[in-house]
């Protein structure tokens, strides 16, 4: 299920549970992500038991694709107070995007090249294992 799918009409927020089942991060590294600053502090109850609203789900949604685009914590760090700043820092995120987008076409061409050199080993065994056989048939 996707994260925004996540919230019905009836809740509107999601526990530390729930939300670690939707996004496959332990309640531990969700808390980490809180006392990090990467996530803004997550509303409670009054017994402070940790209650996500579909805003804070979105931004993890974001900060897990930046994880998964291999953006470091401190940038991840960094784009999160810029964000908590508020609309002055976007020129700043904007920038920061556009770094990251860079790094993350080069990484992606590097992996392209990659997978073109396994490819053409892989033809290279197999054209001989190929021409093993047919000499084994002789």
């Amino acid at each position: 299920m996707a994260m925004k799918d996540a919230f019905t009409q009836q809740e509107s927020t999601l526990t530390i549970a729930e939300v670690s089942q939707l996004t496959k991060l332990s309640a531990d590294t969700l808390r980490y992500y809180e006392k990090a600053g990467l996530i803004e502090r997550v509303g409670r109850t009054t017994g402070n038991q940790r209650r996500y609203a579909s805003a804070d789900l979105a931004w993890l949604e974001f900060l897990l694709r930046l994880r998964e685009t291999g953006m470091s914590i401190a940038d991840m760090k960094r784009f999160a107070r810029l964000r908590a700043v508020g609309d002055a820092t976007i020129p700043d995120r904007i920038a920061m995007l556009r770094d990251h987008a860079g790094v993350l076409a080069t990484h992606i061409s590097a992996l392209q090249q990659n997978a073109l050199a396994l490819n053409d080993k892989i033809t290279h065994y197999e054209q001989q294992l190929n021409s093993e056989k047919k000499a084994e048939r002789r």
